[in-house]
């Protein structure tokens, strides 16, 4: 039987990439956030496996389809491979918010399919977002839950962050996912030397 991977789920939008309003609809409007691609290389690199979960409404509501959202993954995947990186699967919700579905965040649906894929505990299994959405999500599922102040959260003041923290209490702030990343390099192996910026809290 093979051993249980160690895993990581990762928002999308705001955490490795650019948030849009309108929405990351085909390959040129995926862009990378600074430091966030080598973040996803160091995790892997350290063996984590890192897996996505990703809200994408604009399927359901008609603003691109499969084929685009597929295309986006590809040039996703091929930036991350020129930096030694790779993900190991994304899961996705297509559904509109009034489709009611159970696998849109801040439901647990995508993150109880990831553990049924990997037979992992999500208790012990970091998840990183970028709004109380992804929070309350990684709270429902069980998840270690990480907010980083990238993307929606980048605005956030302090009475915003406090009180996403009375909502999830167990919530851990970063600065991005690079800080992130050094967060849970660090926890492994206390002794070892940074290679970035801290988290935030």
């Amino acid at each position: 039987m093979s051993p249980t991977p160690r895993l990581v789920i990762l928002g999308r939008d705001g955490i490795l990439n650019a948030f849009r309003e309108d929405h990351v609809k085909d390959p040129a409007e995926w862009r990378p956030l600074p430091g966030a691609l080598e973040a996803v290389a160091r995790l892997n690199h350290a063996g984590w496996h890192v897996v996505v979960a990703t809200n994408q409404a604009g399927i359901g509501r008609g603003m691109f389809d499969m084929a685009s959202l597929n295309a986006v993954h590809a040039q996703m995947m091929k930036l991350l491979a020129a930096q030694g990186g790779r993900i190991d699967a994304v899961f996705f919700c297509p559904h509109a918010p009034e489709e009611h579905c159970d696998c849109r965040k801040p439901l647990p649906g995508m993150m109880l399919d990831i553990a049924r894929r990997y037979g992992v505990d999500l208790r012990t299994v970091p998840m990183v977002g970028d709004t109380l959405r992804d929070l309350l999500a990684a709270q429902a599922a069980g998840c270690e839950p990480h907010l980083v102040r990238t993307g929606r959260a980048a605005a956030l003041d302090a009475e915003q962050l406090a009180r996403y923290a009375e909502q999830v209490p167990s919530m851990q702030v970063h600065a991005d996912l690079g800080a992130f990343a050094d967060h849970l390099l660090r926890r492994e192996h206390p002794d070892a030397p940074d290679s970035g910026p801290g988290g935030l809290a």
